[in-house]
């Protein structure tokens, strides 16, 4: 009997092979950009976000931490969206990018709340979620949270868990140093400061959210594409999700020599040709 690790790379070939032979194009019409909209919360800060009206199911792009809706793959999503016709939203977290609040109030949990707002409020029908880094982490809690309004799931270079669980694997001399300071500084190469730094509660209500510990209650597609050159996010991280979550339909796509953002042109072709599979699959299923 083939062992889980190699069931899954066995449909990691064959999905590779699938999405690789369908000839997924745009129309080559540039569409007009959406234009930045603004979300009142009663008590809460306002969210900017984007929205492409269109055909069901739609996409909602997550970002990833300390990130926005800005980059490279929300953009190149909302243009495929609109090629197809189909609904797509993205928007920036409390404290980040154009959204109202400060960056250093946020957590997981926060974040959460503002993912379930926009499927409760800002968008219609059942939504292919697309998360990037940590926004696969937030699209795992919503999809559990909010299961009929999650038609299917994209993660990319996903990092479940991630803070929570680089801290524990600190040596104790180095968790107890943080612990005293009440922060933690980590370095990273995606900003200008060089650094970003966790406060020990940011770290303990982040705990609140894991989802690897046990088995996950999503049973909607599941594709994760990981970046096995990723330094930031193991890749295995991708694998223990497919292994957590209870669905039967779960790909794991492995780039050889894909980073962490996975935002070069051949990465982006690649989440384009999986959320059009998807898209086709939903639509047939229908």
């Amino acid at each position: 009997m083939a062992s889980p690790l190699a069931r899954h790379f066995s449909r990691i070939f064959q999905l590779t092979l699938h999405v690789q032979r369908k000839p997924v194009t745009f129309s080559g019409v540039r569409h007009k950009s959406s234009t930045v909209q603004y979300a009142a919360r009663p008590d809460l800060p306002k969210l900017a976000y984007r929205k492409v009206k269109g055909k069901s199911p739609g996409v909602v792009f997550l970002p990833g931490f300390a990130s926005n809706m800005g980059g490279k793959k929300a953009e190149a999503l909302e243009e495929f969206c609109q090629s197809l016709g189909h609904s797509y939203l993205r928007f920036d977290y409390t404290g980040c990018g154009s959204s109202e609040g400060e960056m250093v109030d946020g957590t997981v949990g926060t974040w959460k709340r503002d993912v379930l707002y926009v499927l409760d409020e800002l968008v219609e029908g059942p939504q292919i979620l697309v998360g990037s880094s940590m926004g696969g982490w937030l699209m795992c809690l919503a999809a559990i949270a909010r299961p009929e309004r999650t038609a299917a799931m994209v993660g990319i270079s996903t990092a479940a868990d991630h803070f929570v669980t680089v801290f524990k694997t600190l040596p104790i001399e180095a968790r107890k140093e943080i612990e005293e300071k009440g922060q933690w500084v980590v370095p990273t190469k995606h900003n200008e400061e060089g650094s970003i730094t966790f406060t020990t509660e940011f770290l303990k209500e982040a705990e609140q959210h894991c989802v690897l510990q046990s088995p996950i209650p999503v049973t909607c597609p599941v594709r994760l594409i990981h970046g096995m050159k990723d330094q930031d996010v193991p890749w295995h991280i991708s694998m223990q999700l497919a292994e957590r979550v209870l669905s039967n339909d779960v790909d794991v796509i492995l780039r050889k020599h894909g980073q962490h953002r996975m935002a070069e042109k051949e990465d982006i072709k690649l989440i384009v040709y999986t959320i059009d599979d998807l898209i086709d699959k939903l639509t047939t299923l229908v």
